[in-house]
């Protein structure tokens, strides 16, 4: 079985199980729940880190600055080019990471728009 037939099983489970109930949430609501989903993993959070700290394209090998190897550094950086945080370009046999500006704001963005909405100590706690 290839991978994207198994994850369109997981999927089809998925929807057939009701495990996730995305349609009932506002796009807003999915699309920050994305973003923590990939944010969620301390070795995306060093990843991203480092290209901020460096504040320049990476193309050499992240494994000896994450400490993981070259599959799950791979992994990782998939999934933060799926949400856009981070942009690649391939430059011979290597490819250059760095961390995508514009994408960079619109997330902080949305999680300090989150963050700061007003909160009023419930009479209950």
């Amino acid at each position: 079985m290839t991978e994207k037939a198994f994850i369109v099983i997981l999927q089809y489970i998925n929807i057939i199980m009701g495990i996730t109930k995305s349609e009932i949430f506002t796009e807003k609501q999915n699309q920050l729940a994305q973003l923590a989903k990939a944010l969620a993993h301390p070795a995306r959070i060093a990843i991203i880190e480092h290209l901020l700290k460096i504040n320049t394209c990476i193309c050499g090998d992240l494994v000896s600055v994450i400490g993981l190897a070259q599959p799950t550094i791979s992994q990782h950086l998939k999934e933060l080019k799926k949400i856009g945080i981070i942009q690649g370009q391939v430059e011979g046999t290597s490819v250059c990471y760095c961390i995508n500006t514009e994408k960079w704001k619109e997330i902080s963005l949305a999680f300090e728009t989150f963050f700061s909405k007003d909160t009023n100590p419930p009479s209950c706690c």
